[in-house]
């Protein structure tokens, strides 16, 4: 995922931040344990460069590199061989020496899991065999109070460190997940949900009426010659339209309503707890606001819609079938002049069920 991610990049910050505060604590630790061997100028300077500068000088090299990924992978193992080369350097000595392996096979297995921690545990080997060359393969068995003292710092707040790290990169990528499900349910025109989404939703509403006797109507929308549209005023005049016409439904519809698009110039909506009557007048309130719309890149554009309505059934055995319903109302509601809300079975406009009442 890194390499398809800026080729890294974040794999380098992070770890510039954990490598920066984990060698610092480290050069306490070994630099106590060194002090009592009388060790050589060389290997001061060589503690000084691996703790202080080395971390800048490895973010720079894998923030320059064309791929910083497989650079922080080298740096890793410099950073395993080097906390080898320090055993062998402490002689061994235990507390210090077990501190400074387990922290490496932490940040190892953080980083790359159970293969590179191999990886790791055998550049740790190498190290140690150099460093077992250079300093004489010796043993310290016993560690001092103050070495026992210098080793806690890096014992309690690198892992700390590394565990608020790898917490803000799992929150990182639970947002990112969470933002790709919203799109992958989002119709990107309309900002509404989109014909998969929507007849999740549809099921979800068709079972929860069955376990809860309850009530709930589909209405289909369908935008009247859509096509018509497109081909007089131009496709980015049909994209105005099918937007003001999400934006209507989200201003006007209840929390509690499901609004989709349905496909092309057809959006859906589940209107949960309503009576059908109820429903067949919001819906033929929004078709008489939509014929007043302007627009003003088109004066004369005048848009109508036609809306089919079905009630829950509770003797239809799944939801599609409650689709089909509306689906009907909706092709009376074509068939029958356009510009009108028919509610499935009655085959009258809303409004002259007003009048005959």
């Amino acid at each position: 995922m890194e390499k398809m991610g800026g080729n890294g990049l974040s794999l380098a910050r992070r770890l510039y931040t954990s490598r920066a505060i984990g060698l610092v604590l480290g050069l306490l630790c070994v630099s106590v344990t060194m002090y009592p061997l009388n060790p050589a100028p060389w290997v001061w300077a060589l503690m000084l460069f691996n703790g202080l500068l080395w971390p800048h000088l490895a973010y720079q090299w894998a923030r320059r590199s064309t791929t910083p990924y497989h650079a922080e992978h080298r740096n890793l193992l410099v950073d395993a061989f080097m906390g080898g080369f320090w055993v062998a350097a402490m002689h061994f000595n235990p507390l210090p020496s077990a501190t400074t392996i387990s922290m490496m096979a932490m940040n190892n297995v953080a980083i790359g899991g159970l293969r590179f921690l191999l990886v790791g545990t055998v550049a740790q080997i190498l190290g140690i065999g150099v460093g077992g060359l250079i300093f004489l393969p010796l043993f310290i068995p016993e560690t001092s109070q103050f070495q026992l003292y210098a080793c806690l710092p890096l014992m309690c707040f690198y892992p700390l460190v590394l565990g608020l790290i790898c917490f803000r990169q799992a929150h990182t990528l639970g947002r990112q997940k969470r933002e790709l499900l919203a799109l992958s349910r989002t119709d990107s025109l309309t900002g509404l949900l989109n014909h998969g989404a929507w007849k999740d939703q549809l099921e979800v509403e068709f079972q929860r009426c069955q376990r809860q006797h309850q009530g709930a109507v589909i209405a289909l929308i369908d935008i009247d010659h859509f096509k018509s549209i497109n081909d007089t005023y131009g496709h980015v005049a049909g994209d105005i339209v099918l937007r003001h016409l999400s934006k209507m439904l989200k201003q006007n519809l209840r929390a509690t309503d499901v609004a989709g698009r349905y496909g092309g110039d057809e959006f859906c909506v589940i209107l949960p707890d309503l009576p059908l009557n109820s429903a067949a007048a919001a819906m033929d309130a929004l078709r008489d606001r939509f014929a007043t719309l302007g627009y003003e890149q088109n004066p004369a554009l005048k848009v109508s819609l036609s809306i089919g309505l079905a009630d829950f059934d509770p003797a239809h055995t799944d939801a599609t079938l409650w689709l089909n319903d509306a689906d009907q109302a909706l092709y009376e509601a074509k068939t029958t002049g356009r510009n009108r809300v028919i509610c499935c079975g009655d085959g009258r406009p809303h409004h002259e069920l007003l009048d005959s009442v």
